[in-house]
């Protein structure tokens, strides 16, 4: 969505790569996601880590706009679908921030993002991710 938690029902639509690779013996994984918005490079990197006392993923994000790791976004799957949590600031507002996960289709996972300003009484969706391989 071009406009998140702006009333906008606009959206962009874009081509990226991403490149996965496991660490920690599988207790991790990271990517690089590369494209181009608004005429210029845009980079992305996730980390994402297992704790295997609590069963949870912990998500971290940077890119080159920020330049640095947020606090993370923690959640688990259930089956071939994951659900984790987080807080930002976005448009000056404290939201929740929801991540889904769905790898039910293997070769075509869907990643998708919500956003709620009201303490998770209302979500909105606002970035999907269809991924398939090269």
């Amino acid at each position: 969505m071009k406009e998140p938690l702006a009333g906008s029902d606009e959206w962009e639509e874009f081509d990226a790569t991403q490149e996965f690779r496991q660490i920690l013996v599988g207790l991790g994984n990271f990517d690089i996601f590369q494209t181009e918005l608004g005429g210029k490079p845009f980079e992305g990197l996730t980390v994402r880590l297992f704790d295997p006392k609590t069963r949870l993923w912990t998500i971290y994000w940077a890119d080159s706009n920020a330049g640095k790791l947020d606090d993370g976004k923690v959640g688990s799957f259930n089956g071939d679908e994951g659900e984790f949590f987080g807080r930002e600031v976005v448009a000056g507002k404290d939201v929740i921030v929801k991540f889904h996960w769905d790898k039910r289709n293997p070769k075509t996972p869907i990643y998708s993002r919500a956003f709620s300003a009201d303490a998770g009484r209302t979500w909105e969706w606002n970035w999907y991710s269809k991924f398939s391989r090269r």
